[in-house]
């Protein structure tokens, strides 16, 4: 979209505009933005600048004219001018430091994430050589993210930073452990369903290191043999399960019954209805999700708008109806990881989501004015902004693709909000 340079004095309520400053030299929320009133025009005006760039194509009716008298301010407009501006730096001034302390919020749970993937690797190192240590380990970890889980009273879900090296078990284990405790609280499960619903979740995929390689990273259709193999691999995690009396028998279901489907069209024993574990069902569901996210075919990936509303819309014969609706509100429409265009279209990566305000996660903007490593994040719920659609990062244009960095693999994990 083309930007032409107009001067001030032809500013009009409607036009959308691009201040020709950086975001910490104007009061304003963003750099560019939809004129609501006279007001924002003598705000504008009162910054300085002689001109700023409009954007034709977001605005609803055309400059003044050229010739155009300019109104001289009172000494009284004036005076209330200077408040509103102060006004407007106090209010822009708390959301710097509000949006610092978010910063510091993501590096602590970055630090978390990873702490934790550091443990799973380690406890699945020992699951063959030493499996008492090993599930004594896995204990510890689940039993510190429930407590933290359940001592909060709000928990945002954030999308975590992207591991170079190939560890996809770790990955999908540790998010639909995440996801299976966040959703297992939002039903109102107690403290120690959540841990063994973790335990079991942290578990359930396991069994896939007896199977070859070959076949687990295999992205064209799998022979009848290969797939049949696979699917031994609820066996194989049971049989981890099994190689010491520690892990409790109260997870094991979900082990061994995480792909069974309501419909009995799952595996490995066509169950159906209530013959599932219910820990289990809940498990299929966040299960379900993760794969269409990450699936053995990465063309096939889904973004996870578009995952959440496939189950939602084809799936409710196969999977627990409430669970699936529980993780629709859990994740929100637009979960972390999806990249969405803003009702002044604006283009954003969905970075966080908060239990307490589904409706307005946190968004890293796009905006070329500012360095991506100091790019924005916008609370939508303090914005007046919403998010009109999802957009497949492939569909990105390159310089607001590498801007924004969308994740090739969605890793999520929580953080208690202060």
């Amino acid at each position: 979209m083309a930007n032409i340079k107009l001067s001030v004095e032809r500013l009009t309520e409607g036009l959308y505009i691009k201040l020709p400053l950086q975001w910490t030299d104007h009061p304003f929320l963003l750099n560019h933005f939809k004129i609501k009133d006279h007001q924002q025009i003598r705000l504008i005006k009162n910054l300085g600048v002689k001109f700023v760039y409009l954007i034709p194509e977001k605005s609803d009716t055309n400059p003044l004219a050229p010739e155009t008298p300019v109104e001289a301010l009172t000494e009284d407009e004036s005076h209330f001018l200077n408040l509103q501006t102060e006004k407007l730096w106090k209010e822009k001034q708390g959301r710097i430091t509000r949006l610092k302390n978010y910063k510091r919020q993501l590096q602590r749970c970055e630090e978390n994430f990873s702490r934790s993937m550091s443990q799973l690797r380690s406890i699945v190192g020992k699951i063959k050589s030493r499996p008492v240590t090993a599930i004594q380990e896995a204990e510890s970890l689940v039993e510190e993210m429930v407590d933290a889980l359940m001592e909060a009273d709000s928990v945002a879900l954030h999308l975590m930073n992207d591991s170079k090296e190939s560890e996809d078990i770790y990955f999908h284990s540790l998010n639909v452990a995440i996801m299976s405790m966040m959703l297992a609280k939002s039903s109102g499960k107690s403290a120690d369903e959540i841990k063994l619903i973790a335990l079991g979740a942290l578990f359930h995929d396991m069994g896939k290191l007896q199977v070859p390689t070959a076949i687990t990273r295999k992205t064209t259709p799998l022979t009848e043999p290969e797939d049949n193999y696979l699917k031994m691999h609820t066996k194989y995690s049971l049989d981890l399960a099994n190689l010491t009396e520690s892990f409790p028998n109260a997870a094991k279901p979900i082990l061994i019954q995480h792909h069974e489907l309501l419909d009995g069209s799952g595996y490995p024993k066509q169950l159906k209805g209530e013959q599932i574990d219910d820990n289990a069902q809940l498990v299929a569901v966040v299960n379900a999700y993760d794969n269409l996210c990450h699936p053995l075919d990465p063309a096939k990936a889904r973004i996870p708008y578009s995952a959440l509303s496939y189950l939602f819309k084809n799936k409710k014969e196969q999977y627990n109806n409430d669970y699936l609706a529980l993780l629709i509100r859990l994740m929100g429409v637009y979960p972390p990881g999806s990249v969405v265009q803003l009702s002044n279209q604006q283009l954003g990566l969905v970075i966080s989501v908060n239990s307490e305000s589904l409706l307005f996660p946190n968004v890293l903007l796009y905006d070329p004015s500012v360095p991506s490593n100091e790019a924005p994040i916008l609370d939508l719920e303090e914005s007046g902004l919403r998010i009109e659609q999802a957009i497949a990062p492939h569909k990105l244009p390159e310089q607001v693709h590498d801007y924004l960095n969308p994740r090739v693999r969605i890793s999520f994990y929580f953080d208690p909000d202060d």
